[in-house]
């Protein structure tokens, strides 16, 4: 009864532990099964991306969701939800440049630097590797405001990878289905938006 009591209080964070293990769970049995003998990189890689995309988008959502509908739990799995991201990320990086180059540098720096896609896409996972780094209790402390901001970087890295999205392939719908969302997650954040949503929750 405890341990059912404490999955109904942290129902959501088995939700996305559970959800993300699985995505990854997934591509390593399709990748183990042979499902990916064709082309791996064209199945892979769209997979990894589009699903980091997702998870850094919904990892936008957690504030808005907490400050102006007072879902508290979503606090709690920002972070989970940023390393799962990261984690898809890397898998897309590591297929481009293991998969499809061979590990080769001189064709990696040639493949970034001559495909604005892959530029854009490059200095997304840059910037997101310092937030990944740096997502421990520990490093908080140590950059104490200076934490906040360089995970500011996020409002950076999630319109480049959409950008990256856009550039990578032919069709601009999805690109614009998740462009879309970010605006709207950056909209809830505009503060005088939530002091008029906190106001209204306070006279209900």
């Amino acid at each position: 009864m405890v341990l059912v009591g404490k999955l109904r209080a942290r129902w959501l964070a088995v939700l996305v532990h559970t959800a993300a293990l699985a995505s990854l769970s997934l591509l390593v049995w399709d990748y183990w099964q042979g499902n990916f003998l064709i082309d791996p990189v064209r199945e892979i890689m769209p997979r990894t991306g589009r699903t980091a995309l997702i998870l850094l988008l919904l990892s936008l959502a957690c504030t808005p969701l907490n400050t102006l509908f007072g879902f508290k739990a979503a606090i709690k799995v920002r972070r989970p939800l940023g390393l799962y991201a990261f984690a898809h990320a890397a898998l897309h990086v590591l297929t481009f440049i293991g998969l499809d180059y061979g590990f080769d540098l001189e064709l990696i720096i040639e493949a970034i630097f001559g495909q604005s896609f892959a530029l854009v896409g490059f200095v997304a996972f840059i910037l997101l590797l310092p937030l990944a780094i740096t997502s421990t209790n520990g490093w908080q402390k140590r950059l104490q405001r200076n934490w906040k901001r360089l995970h500011r970087l996020v409002y950076l890295i999630i319109p480049l990878v959409i950008l990256h999205f856009a550039w990578a392939g032919k069709d601009f719908r999805d690109p614009l289905l998740y462009g879309g969302g970010m605006v709207l997650l950056f909209v809830m954040r505009v503060p005088q938006l939530v002091k008029a949503v906190g106001a209204m929750r306070h006279i209900k």
